[in-house]
C-alpha cells in the first residue's frame, strides 16, 4: 500500500486473511499468515462463495467455488449493501457486522479486525475483498483510506474473473450438449415425409398446423407407424426449429433412474454423483421434448411430470432452488390411454393436459398406397448403409405381395424386411431383382390373431439377425460387424440375441 506522498505502508507483518466462504477450516487457525480473500455473493443459494485467495505461501484461482450458506440476518445484511462504491468498511471487531459475526462464530471468536471493500462496477455488486488483522482495534481511517485506493484495480480483475467463468461454463455446456444430442438426435431425412402426399396427408396437414404453436400435442398410433417421424416434423416447423429436439423413450428407462434421467442431479446428492448432471427436460430447453411411449411411465413420475407442464420448473435431485424452462412437450404412445385411466394405471388430469391436440397415425395396412413410395425410400437409404455399389430394383411383381401383408409391425417392420431382402440379395444368383420370398413362409391376413402375429415378428427378427451374423461369420462388434450391418449397438444387439435365443460368443455357430 502506498500513500498520497509515495511512501510505502508495509502492513505484510501484522495483516493477515482468512477465506470465510470455505466449509473446512485448518487444525491451527493462528498459523494462517498474510492471506487475502475475494468472495462473491450467490443470491439464489443465498450463499457465500470464495473465488480467489492469496498468502505469503501460494497464491490460487479455486478451480471450484467453495461456498457457505447464510443465515437471515447475514443474507439481509448483504442484500442491504446499496448498489454504489461505498468506502472500505473497518471493522475492528467482528460483531459489528451480522456477515461478519455469523463467520466469526464459525472460526470460534478468534481476536481480529477486518477490512471489507465492496467492489462495484457498472452498477452491479460484484461481491466482497477483504483482509483481516490478528487482534482487535488494529485498523485506523487511514488503513481504511489506503485499502480503498485498490478498489478500482479489484473490481475489473474481480468482474473479468466471473465473465470468464461464464465464458467457461458456457463452453462446457455447449461441448455437453454437442455429445449428447449426437447421441440422441434421431435421422433427418429433410422437411419431407415419406406418405404425406397419400395416407398421412391428413396427418401431416394437422402436424403443420399445431407446429407454429406450444399446444402440447399427443401422437397416437400403433407400434412402428413412425410417431418420432410426425414429432420431428412438427420441431422442424416450429419457430423452436433451431433449438434442441430431446426424445425420451419412457417404457425404456429403469423406474430407479426415471428422475435421474429426467430432471437431473446436482454434485454430491448421492454416492457416485461426482458431477452435476443436467437431465432431458433441462437439455430440451428452448426446444422441444418428446416422450415416446408416454404410457409406460409409472404413476410416481407422472406426477412429477404434471408439475413440468403446468409450472415449466424443475429441480434437480439434491438441489433446492428451481430452474425454470421454455419448453415444447410432445407426447406419443401405442396404448389406449382411456381403458388405462379406468384401471388407475394413467392419472386423469395428465391426460387431459397432454391430450390437447391429439394426431392419429394410421397403421400401414390402412394406407397400402404408401408402399411403392416407402420400399423405393428404404432401398435407397440400405444401399447406402450397406456401401452396395449397385442399388437393386425391386421385382415387378412386389406391390401384389407386399399390399397382401397385414403387416403387424408397420413401417418399421417394412424395413427391416427390406433390409434383409437387400442382405439376401448380396451374392444371389436369383437374378438382378429384388424380391420379398421371405413373406411367402409369413403370410398373415387383417383376421389372425395378435398373437401369431407377433410370434411371426420375432421369427422374421432373429432369421434377419441370423442371415446377417452369417455374412459376418459371427463378428457382433466392430468394423463390418452385425452390430454396425444391423444399425445396432453391440450390446443392444446382444440383448435381442439372448432374447430371441440366438446363441454368440463361444456357443456361436457361425465361427
Amino acid at each position: 500500500l502506498v500513500n498520497e506522498k509515495g511512501e510505502r505502508l508495509d502492513l505484510s507483518y501484522e495483516i493477515s486473511a482468512y477465506n470465510v466462504g470455505t466449509v473446512t477450516f485448518p487444525d491451527n487457525f493462528q498459523k494462517i499468515k498474510r492471506q487475502k480473500i475475494v468472495n462473491i455473493y450467490d443470491p439464489e443459494k443465498k450463499s457465500v462463495k470464495n473465488i480467489a485467495c492469496y498468502s505469503n505461501e501460494k497464491e490460487h484461482i479455486l478451480k471450484d467455488f467453495t461456498e457457505v450458506r447464510l443465515d437471515k440476518e447475514g443474507v439481509t445484511a448483504i442484500e442491504k449493501i446499496p448498489v454504489s462504491v461505498m468506502p472500505a468498511q473497518i471493522l475492528n471487531s467482528p460483531e459489528e457486522q451480522n456477515v461478519a459475526k455469523v463467520i466469526w462464530k464459525s472460526l470460534g471468536f478468534p481476536e481480529m479486525s477486518i477490512l471489507l471493500l465492496h467492489p462495484v462496477i457498472e452498477k452491479i455488486k460484484l461481491g466482497v475483498v477483504f483482509i483481516y488483522a490478528e487482534g482487535f482495534n488494529r485498523y485506523t481511517k487511514e488503513s481504511g483510506r489506503l485499502f480503498f485506493m485498490l478498489h478500482d484495480p479489484f473490481s475489473i480483475a474481480v468482474s473479468n474473473t466471473l465473465k470468464h467463468r461464464e465464458t467457461i461454463a458456457l463452453k462446457e455446456k455447449l461441448k455437453d450438449d454437442n455429445s449428447f444430442l449426437k447421441n440422441e438426435l434421431s435421422e433427418i431425412t429433410g422437411d419431407d415425409v415419406v406418405g404425406r402426399k397419400h395416407g398421412l396427408k391428413n396427418v401431416i396437414d394437422m402436424a403443420f398446423q399445431v407446429s407454429k404453436l406450444l399446444t402440447p400435442v399427443l401422437i397416437l398410433g400403433e407400434t412402428g407407424t413412425g410417431k418420432e417421424v410426425v414429432a420431428n416434423f412438427i420441431h422442424r416447423n416450429s419457430n423452436r426449429k433451431n433449438g434442441p429436439f430431446i426424445k425420451v423413450n419412457c417404457g425404456a428407462l429403469p423406474e430407479n433412474l426415471i428422475d435421474n434421467e429426467l430432471f437431473g442431479h446436482e454434485k454430491g446428492s448421492f454416492t457416485g454423483a461426482f458431477k452435476t448432471n443436467r437431465g432431458r427436460f433441462e437439455r430440451a430447453d428452448k426446444g422441444t421434448i418428446f416422450l415416446d411411449e408416454i404410457g409406460d411411465l409409472p404413476l410416481s413420475s407422472q406426477v412429477r411430470l404434471l408439475r413440468v407442464i403446468q409450472h415449466k420448473v424443475i429441480e434437480r435431485l439434491g438441489g433446492s432452488s428451481q430452474i425454470n424452462l421454455d419448453i415444447r412437450i410432445i407426447a406419443a404412445t401405442n396404448r389406449n390411454l382411456l381403458e388405462m385411466i379406468e384401471k388407475k394405471e394413467f392419472r386423469r388430469d395428465l391426460w387431459y393436459r397432454l391430450n390437447v391436440y391429439p394426431i392419429e397415425i394410421p397403421p400401414l395396412r390402412k394406407r397400402i398406397k404408401d408402399i411403392p413410395e416407402l420400399v423405393n425410400f428404404f432401398i435407397l437409404k440400405k444401399s447406402f448403409e450397406m456401401n452396395l455399389k449397385k442399388i437393386p430394383v425391386p421385382e415387378p411383381d412386389y406391390f401384389e405381395k407386399l399390399k397382401e401383408y397385414s403387416w403387424p409391425g408397420n413401417v418399421r417392420e417394412l424395413e427391416n424386411i427390406i433390409e434383409r431382402s437387400l442382405i439376401q440379395s448380396i451374392g444371389s444368383d436369383k437374378g438382378a431383382f429384388l424380391n420379398f420370398d421371405i413373406l411367402q413362409n409369413n403370410k398373415t391376413t387383417k383376421n389372425r390373431k395378435p398373437e401369431i402375429i407377433e410370434y411371426n415378428l420375432d421369427m422374421i427378427v432373429k432369421k434377419h439377425i441370423q442371415d446377417v451374423l452369417g455374412i459376418t461369420k459371427g463378428k457382433i462388434k466392430g468394423k463390418k460387424g452385425a452390430a454396425e450391418m444391423l444399425g445396432l449397438n453391440s450390446s443392444t444387439l446382444r440383448n435381442k440375441m439372448k432374447k430371441l435365443e440366438i446363441p454368440y460368443g463361444r456357443n456361436s455357430k457361425y465361427k
